[in-house]
């Protein structure tokens, strides 16, 4: 299935809702997200070192973003 959201960065392959699933592309993952009060894996894949977060909610997002250690993989 073709994935409509090209500018996708989540190498989480196997999750369902990942637009190379369905054609529908981000709307179920940020509806999940949103549902969960979580911030999706493609806003936490520009921090370096995320994969070292212990989970996906606005505060482990937002405490990621404040520490000295994060940095954006793009310029703002």
């Amino acid at each position: 299935m073709e994935n409509i959201s090209k500018f996708c960065t989540c190498k989480n392959l196997n999750c369902p809702l990942h637009p190379t699933k369905h054609n529908k592309g981000c709307a179920p993952c940020i509806s999940k997200n949103l549902h969960q009060k979580e911030i999706p894996n493609c806003f936490f894949n520009l921090i370096e070192n995320a994969e070292e977060r212990t989970g996906d909610s606005f505060k482990d997002f937002a405490e990621i973003i404040s520490g000295n250690k994060a940095k954006t993989k793009i310029s703002d």
